[in-house]
């Protein structure tokens, strides 16, 4: 697949122009320590970006459907950069003017991650491809948040935190311009929509996924925190990081089967599937065995994620409204986010409260509300009618592909 004329380009210009915001908790974290600052004001920097960044990948996304994608995602890279690179240069003071840099920074980065699923039918031209696509960028993400915050740790210690802060950003810039000066990009056009201040959340089946990568979103930020309260009743400050890597690698296994083969069945019913074994993946976890069972136990419970998100991305495209669909990727994304985001900020008080056991009972209840999501609203997540996943040459299908799984007298 990435042989593919153009196809290299474009997936690893996504994975360096996220590169700042799959680090920015981290890089924020560790500039205010090493500016003297509290953990406290760490963590209220981190949450304000992580707001501002949840409320402007639907807006900046609707703003690509409408406009196209140089127009956009290029500015709002530099805006993004230029704001955490304010923030560097001042430190902490004045507080307000670092709080509206976080807020620019978080605000204006740019959604590159629903550009690039936009791309991908024009770019590979076949379902197989677009399926393996789909696949690849969710394993893609894994190694990114394995990868970012290792680079993040080497540029602190051969340089500084406001170092780390300004190559990140200088990076993640220089991936956005890769996108947007390459022909598909710059040839990309949504199709004609329906104006309509709802945009792509008029989708009942886009709002299905969104309430169940919301839960989905909420048990993996709870499992963060878990682990580390795992780790601290061992004993131990390596083992929360291994846990998490587990979850990576467990990630990164089942990806890689999933997309290496072609499926039966409509994408929908698949995705219910896979939401029963993600669910049942976290069960185990309430075991709270040592740390090598542990740590076994996590990789198991993450074979289902990156086939969850492969197989959303395929319904996402399936679902969204004509001329939507690099803001319904987004929103996504944000539904995603913010379901992490407050899974571990409920995650924390549960722990303090009840131990930790307790804290993995949290990600196992995620995972069974975003089953209930999918079993509950089944009806208005059914396959569309139209005779190919979507609508030959529009945005979300300029080919007119059949289906994985599928031959031409039986698709959905």
């Amino acid at each position: 697949m990435l042989r593919t004329r153009h196809a290299a380009r474009l997936l690893t210009g996504t994975l360096v122009g996220r590169l700042p915001n799959a680090t920015a908790a981290l890089a924020i974290v560790l500039f205010v320590r090493a500016e003297g600052g509290s953990y406290t004001l760490a963590s209220v920097l981190s949450a304000v970006y992580g707001v501002a960044n949840a409320v402007g990948q639907p807006l900046l996304g609707r703003a690509v459907d409408l406009h196209g994608q140089p127009r956009v995602l290029l500015p709002s890279a530099l805006l993004a950069a230029l704001g955490m690179s304010v923030f560097a240069a001042v430190g902490l003071e004045p507080l307000p003017l670092v709080y509206a840099a976080v807020i620019v920074s978080g605000f204006f980065t740019p959604p590159l991650e629903g550009g690039l699923r936009a791309l991908w039918p024009s770019v590979l031209k076949s379902e197989d491809r677009i399926h393996a696509a789909y696949s690849l960028d969710a394993i893609a993400q894994e190694v990114m948040y394995v990868v970012g915050p290792l680079l993040i740790t080497w540029l602190v210690a051969s340089w500084s935190e406001a170092g780390a802060l300004y190559v990140i950003n200088a990076l993640g810039a220089l991936g956005a311009l890769a996108v947007v000066t390459s022909p598909p990009s710059r040839q990309w056009r949504s199709e004609p929509r329906e104006a309509h201040w709802l945009g792509a959340l008029r989708s009942r089946g886009l709002l299905v996924l969104l309430g169940t990568f919301f839960f989905i979103g909420s048990a993996l930020g709870s499992i963060a925190v878990a682990a580390v309260a795992y780790g601290d009743a061992h004993h131990s400050d390596n083992v929360a990081g291994y846990i998490l890597s587990a979850l990576g690698v467990g990630a990164l296994i089942g990806g890689t089967v999933y997309g290496a083969r072609q499926w039966a069945g409509s994408p929908e019913q698949r995705l219910r599937m896979l939401v029963v074994g993600l669910a049942l993946g976290y069960v185990p976890l309430l075991l709270v065995p040592g740390p090598v069972a542990m740590t076994v136990l996590a990789g198991v419970a993450g074979l289902f994620l990156a086939p969850c998100l492969a197989c959303a991305f395929v319904v996402v495209d399936r679902h969204a409204l004509r001329g939507t669909v690099t803001e319904a990727f987004s929103w996504l994304v944000t539904s995603f986010g913010v379901g992490a985001a407050i899974g571990t900020a409920f995650a924390g008080p549960v722990l303090e409260h009840s131990g930790v056991r307790a804290g993995f009972v949290v990600a196992v209840g995620g995972g069974v509300a975003a089953l209930l999501v999918m079993v509950l609203a089944r009806r208005s997540l059914r396959a569309p009618a139209s005779p190919s996943p979507v609508v030959a040459r529009s945005e979300n299908d300029r080919n007119g592909a059949v289906e994985p799984g599928f031959s031409a007298e039986h698709q959905a």
